[in-house]
């Protein structure tokens, strides 16, 4: 059994500047092995899939390789396929992971990765409109900070997001139910 830990709210600001400041070094950085890079990138390739109502994103990351993601404005589901990363969020601290391995992210979630190996993570995400313009992903599932975040909590969302979201979380159970009897076999 897994032993959960409460962070406190003090914790979760320290941590969240952490990771702010792991991001704002990554950017300013000019040493071999943490050039600053942002999407898509020869040595962090992306792929994009995408299904009715459903936007996957996988990413490869080497090992060595120091990275932050993004604030996700929605829960959503996350698959460490292979390798083993070192990962820093607001509300789990720091762990190692080691794939295969499934987790569901909440809405909020920035992490800061430290692949300890070569590693392939995979996201899911609602895509309430099919478009396959990346930017407009972006902007329904990404915020560019906490101050949007909060404003995207606080709003009303339309009643169509709602029925959409029903219809994509079925899907996504289906998703983990079939990755939990895929990993069953590989091991």
């Amino acid at each position: 059994m897994s032993e959960v830990s409460v962070v406190s709210k003090e914790l979760k600001q320290e941590i969240r500047r952490v990771i702010y400041n792991i991001e704002e070094t990554i950017s300013k950085s000019e040493q071999e092995g943490l050039e600053p890079f942002f999407n898509d990138t020869e040595k962090c390739p992306l792929t994009h899939s995408f299904s009715d109502g459903i936007y996957c994103r996988e990413i490869k990351i080497p090992s060595g390789m120091v990275i932050t993601g993004k604030i996700h404005k929605h829960e959503h589901p996350n698959y460490l396929m292979s390798g083993e990363v070192l990962v820093l969020t607001e509300d789990g601290g720091s762990e190692v992971l080691k794939g295969p391995l499934s987790m569901m992210s909440k809405g909020g979630t920035k992490r800061a990765l430290y692949a300890i190996t070569d590693l392939v993570w995979t996201t899911i995400h609602h895509n309430p409109t099919n478009t396959r313009d990346l930017k407009e992903i972006e902007k329904i599932v990404i915020a560019k900070d906490y101050d949007e975040y909060t404003k995207f909590v606080n709003s009303p969302k339309p009643i169509y997001l709602s029925v959409r979201r029903t219809v994509a979380v079925t899907f996504i159970e289906r998703v983990v139910k079939w990755f939990k009897k895929l990993t069953k076999r590989t091991k």
